[in-house]
């Protein structure tokens, strides 16, 4: 398994944000990861990729385990957060070729036109960041996760921001990567899950609410927005 989540928990205080969730993920697929704000995605993901300790129970990349070589599980994923922090005063290559030395990537110069061709960056690579629009700037910051050619990519709302019509180029890139890569996503957006994922996982308040393939909901013709509402207790709101 790519991904593998053992009773996986997170708690700050008295607030349990992550309750002893488990979840496994084969290589070559594409997850959608959804859920309410606060259900725990993000902890989640942060979890995953090493940037926070969970508090009990554990998960593995790719057989690394995720707290006793939390150095290792980064080398092999990509990650691109919520917030997509970047270096607005440098150029769009000179940051990809920046990050390609803090990867430790071998031929810097070969990852970071690939990556600039994969993410469509061509036309923008010359500008300073901070002159990107926010569109832009999160191909910048998908593009960043990819300068390494990870096994996994773990992906926080990666078309956030973007127009319409660079919404369908980024799920195509996105749904391409998983070809050979394992990806785990959350988005707010069902028509995104129904045209990238081949399987969706649920959290609501914690806990796991649903997990089930995309062939099980498309045989059973079941809708993707009703089941979200159902299975984070919103069947009756607007």
């Amino acid at each position: 398994m790519s991904i593998n989540v053992n009773n996986l928990t997170k708690i700050y205080g008295k607030q349990t944000a992550v309750n002893s969730i488990t979840f496994n993920i084969p290589s070559g697929k594409v997850v959608g990861f959804l859920g309410p704000n606060g259900a725990g995605k993000s902890t989640t993901m942060k979890m995953l990729t090493g940037y926070i300790p969970p508090t009990t129970g554990s998960g593995s990349i790719c057989g690394i385990d995720i707290m006793e070589n939390s150095l290792e599980v980064r080398k092999i994923v990509g990650y691109l957060p919520e917030n997509n922090p970047l270096y607005l005063d440098m150029y769009v290559t000179e940051y990809l070729t920046f990050m390609a030395g803090i990867s430790e990537v071998k031929q810097k110069k070969e990852a970071v036109e690939k990556v600039i061709e994969t993410t469509q960056l061509q036309r923008e690579r010359h500008k300073k960041i901070g002159q990107l629009s926010k569109g832009y700037r999160q191909r910048v910051g998908l593009a960043q996760s990819l300068i390494h050619d990870p096994k996994v990519l773990i992906l926080d709302e990666p078309t956030s921001g973007l127009d319409p019509i660079q919404v369908v180029e980024i799920r195509n890139v996105i749904k391409s990567l998983g070809s050979d890569k394992t990806v785990l996503l959350s988005t707010h957006i069902m028509q995104e899950v129904e045209a990238m994922c081949d399987r969706v996982i649920i959290i609501n308040k914690g806990n796991i609410a649903m997990d089930q393939s995309m062939e099980e909901l498309r045989n059973d013709n079941s809708n993707l927005e009703q089941i979200f509402r159902k299975a984070t207790n919103h069947v009756d709101t607007l």
